[in-house]
């Protein structure tokens, strides 16, 4: 059986979710293809930082309530190193602007409320096994054997989805980059430690220390790309770190039952064109950014945006120029995010982890945040990035 949309979206994650809730609230016809449960869906923890720019989008379409009402404030961020605090505030330097922390799975529960709730078509349990026909009309195969025949085909579904791998390899241009470490993820049954991230530098490698709720804790801990959670048992964890978020003044580690870990193999990845014929790729499926900073997160949002606007001009109007230029646009902004992001992880990570030049580099990155310290210039620079302007 062959069913008829305008815009077949595949993946209900954040950017799926919202691509389908703006384009159903401007009466253009769209389905969304998930091929997890709902359940799943609704728990999948992921990020949690919303940046300035993305709280503001989100308001502008009248989908931040439960963000700025259950989400917490956040208005500075703390490095460490050799036990001394070293907090960037973010005013007066930022105008006003700020971080949320709002757990990724509560806006995924939000944006598929919404759209439930405007009578949207959303199919759980529906894997997509082909997109066939890119250059025309565009089909969708399903397990069950039956088809989706589309204008459009918004690919939102990670980096090993289907979407991605359905355009010819002749036509799809991917860099990566590989970090020489991984970063071991820590998702705990603890309070916050601290009212803000932490980023401890450490000769034995980066901690970052993020909240979650107001009873779960994030973790990360630089280690070795072939280590696995079998090399990290729960009391080696909690040791390390201890060790790199020591201060040497009064301060209290909060810890409890780790509930999930995984191993993060720091990579960073663009795909150039994010459109083949009547394909558009979004979030993972077209870029990959490394965790620190909670970027990709907020890219993959702003994508879904800006293809939402560029799809509901060219089916309401006929206007197909915001559209075609989807691609150039969101490159533009996603290669200032990867520029900021790999910066960002040579400050906080301990380059030449595991070999002979790490003490150098370690010294290196201190001077690094001192300069960040010191000078009013470059931490205005810093924060624009950062924070999200």
């Amino acid at each position: 059986m062959t069913h008829r949309t305008q815009v077949g979206i595949i993946g209900a994650g954040p950017a799926g979710m919202l691509l389908a809730v703006l384009l159903r609230r401007a009466a253009v016809d769209c389905v969304v293809l998930e091929r997890r449960d709902h359940e799943y869906v609704a728990n999948r923890a992921r990020g949690a930082t919303v940046e300035h720019r993305v709280v503001e989008m989100l308001r502008r379409h009248g989908l931040a309530g439960n963000l700025l009402g259950r989400g917490a404030v956040e208005n500075a961020v703390e490095f460490r190193l050799g036990g001394r605090r070293y907090p960037v505030h973010y005013e007066p330097l930022a105008a006003g602007r700020s971080h949320y922390i709002y757990p990724q799975q509560y806006l995924v529960r939000d944006l598929v409320d919404a759209y439930l709730a405007i009578g949207g078509d959303l199919r759980f349990e529906t894997a997509v096994t082909a997109v066939d026909d890119l250059t025309g009309q565009p089909l969708i195969r399903l397990a069950d054997s039956s088809e989706l025949r589309c204008d459009v085909v918004a690919g939102c579904d990670g980096e090993y989805g289907v979407a991605r791998g359905a355009i010819p390899a002749a036509a799809l241009h991917c860099t990566d980059y590989q970090y020489g470490y991984a970063w071991l993820s820590v998702l705990a049954e603890a309070p916050p430690s601290n009212d803000c991230v932490i980023n401890a530098l450490h000769e034995s490698g980066a901690c970052v220390h993020v909240r979650r709720t107001p009873t779960v804790s994030r973790f990360y801990l630089q280690c070795g790309r072939t280590e696995t959670r079998a090399d990290w048992p729960d009391e080696r964890i909690w040791k390390e770190i201890g060790i790199r978020l020591a201060l040497d003044e009064p301060w209290t580690l909060h810890t409890g039952p780790i509930t999930a870990t995984g191993t993060v193999r720091m990579r960073s990845l663009v795909c150039d064109p994010m459109r083949y014929g009547s394909l558009f790729l979004a979030g993972d499926a077209a870029h990959i950014v490394a965790p620190v900073g909670g970027k990709g997160f907020n890219l993959a949002l702003a994508d879904a945006e800006e293809l939402a606007l560029g799809l509901i001009d060219r089916f309401t109007t006929g206007d197909h120029r915001r559209a075609d230029a989807y691609s150039d646009t969101r490159l533009a902004r996603i290669w200032r995010a990867q520029e900021f992001v790999h910066w960002m992880m040579d400050l906080v990570n301990t380059p030449g982890y595991g070999t002979a030049t790490a003490p150098f580099l370690h010294r290196v990155q201190a001077a690094r945040l001192a300069r960040l310290m010191d000078s009013p210039e470059y931490l205005a620079a810093f924060l624009t990035d950062y924070v999200g302007w």
